[in-house]
């Protein structure tokens, strides 16, 4: 039998373009499953676009206090109160301190959005814009891309959300309403969309149908330098619940020591690049539900220096059935209850031979590190359910300026405790969705980040 040449070739175009198709969808899904790496890229490094080069490092640290207060005050807001309609989450794009690069849409748009372990939703400003903020990249425009879909009032995602989510009876389609604890706010249609991911080792990763908000109406302290934010939380409609068996229920990141000499980016790390195994691992339970966005954690007590200096074994009180403490990444300083506190400064101060000096609002306990005088800064241990963690200098005393270092404690004043970020540096830190725990393992980041 004969065929038209053209009829076969129009055939063998569309077999092409069909096969090209999956293998590109298997190839995304593929990355994806085997595990991958992203930069996090810190607020006030060279990286970000958020960095001011007429600071000091010493202006950007005691920025990063001020910043770290504010988000402790927003974040305790958030776990007391939820209002009818929106959730206070507890950090707001300008306040964050970590942020990631990724490209949205079918064709691509590049998207800079604050990653936050505390907040879930991942949203975008959008157009048509009927009440943003000013950004400098250009607005996210759904109607060029071939991925985009908005979702129904029956979908998971909009169930989800609950109070947060609300429906429009014309089109049938979810919307969405976020207030922050700082009266900012976005609002607008729940979506789906691909989702592209620059991978450290140079592939690019594709995950397809990720919910996410595209907002419309987006006002309060949001920054112009960004676009959105991108949830890391627990709770069901983040991105790792979204990643779900993708990547086992896994993330981990390692996060450099800041404002050195020759800064190294941080790493965000997924799936079974994310596992968190070998010498010097120690784990403790995640507590609370399945879908608890914040990553609460069971603190029993701390030691200052050698085993015949531990000071204190009292448990810092529960939060409800959730544990006493939350592990954050995008709070700076760690934040106890006020008699742990005022213990763990206790036990610093009699290992420290040096008198202290007045440090600003924020930090209590300083001293003048002159260049020939001998500063020993003790070890600290924080003793979490099933695991001890090891705090060295990098993880408890920060540098003000070329004389003056402070402890990174501070008293959480009726607040929520925190274990913040720089208690974190060089340890790589592993979450486990799955097992439900918090792994610690010490680790050079900035070798692991290159």
């Amino acid at each position: 039998m004969a065929y038209n040449s053209a009829i076969i070739l129009a055939l063998f175009a569309s077999f092409l373009t069909t096969l090209l198709s999956i293998s590109s969808i298997a190839h995304g899904a593929k990355n994806a499953s085997e595990g991958f790496s992203v930069e996090f890229i810190h607020r006030d490094s060279p990286r970000s676009p958020f960095y001011n080069p007429s600071e000091t490092d010493y202006d950007r640290m005691k920025r990063s206090i001020i910043r770290s207060t504010s988000r402790l005050n927003s974040l305790s807001k958030t776990s007391s109160s939820v209002s009818t309609n929106t959730i206070e989450s507890e950090v707001t794009p300008e306040r964050g301190e970590f942020l990631m690069k990724l490209k949205i849409g079918t064709p691509p748009v590049v998207f800079l959005g604050i990653a936050d372990t505390g907040s879930d939703l991942v949203w975008i400003q959008c157009q048509p814009c009927e009440d943003c903020y000013k950004q400098v990249p250009p607005l996210f425009d759904s109607q060029k891309s071939s991925s985009y879909k908005e979702l129904s009032c029956a979908s998971s995602p909009c169930k989800a959300l609950e109070n947060q989510a609300f429906c429009n009876a014309t089109s049938d389609t979810c919307q969405y309403s976020y207030s922050y604890g700082d009266s900012s706010s976005t609002q607008g249609d729940l979506a789906r969309e691909t989702l592209t991911f620059d991978s450290t080792s140079g592939r690019h990763v594709v995950l397809k149908n990720v919910t996410f908000g595209c907002g419309h109406s987006n006002g309060g302290t949001f920054s112009p330098n960004g676009s959105g934010l991108v949830g890391l939380g627990g709770g069901p409609v983040s991105l790792i619940s979204q990643l779900g068996d993708q990547i086992a229920g896994k993330f981990s990141y390692c996060l450099t020591p800041l404002f050195t000499k020759t800064p190294t980016p941080s790493t965000l790390n997924f799936g079974s690049n994310a596992v968190v195994s070998g010498k010097g691992v120690v784990s403790t339970p995640r507590i609370g539900d399945e879908d608890t966005t914040y990553y609460y954690l069971t603190l029993e007590g701390f030691t200052v220096g050698s085993e015949d200096n531990i000071f204190s074994t009292k448990r810092v009180d529960a939060v409800g059935d959730k544990g006493n403490i939350i592990i954050d990444s995008g709070t700076t300083l760690t934040y106890l209850p006020d008699d742990l506190y005022e213990t763990v400064v206790s036990g610093v101060t009699k290992a420290i031979s040096s008198k202290p000096v007045q440090g600003p609002q924020g930090l209590d306990l300083c001293y003048n590190v002159g260049s020939e005088e001998k500063f020993d800064i003790p070890t600290i241990t924080a003793h979490f359910s099933g695991a001890d963690v090891v705090l060295n200098p990098v993880n408890t005393f920060v540098r003000l300026d070329e004389s003056t270092v402070c402890l990174a404690f501070s008293a959480a004043t009726g607040n929520i405790p925190i274990f913040g970020n720089v208690a974190q540096i060089n340890f790589l830190v592993g979450y486990d969705l799955e097992e439900k725990t918090v792994s610690f393992k010490p680790t050079d980041c900035s070798k692991s980040a290159k």
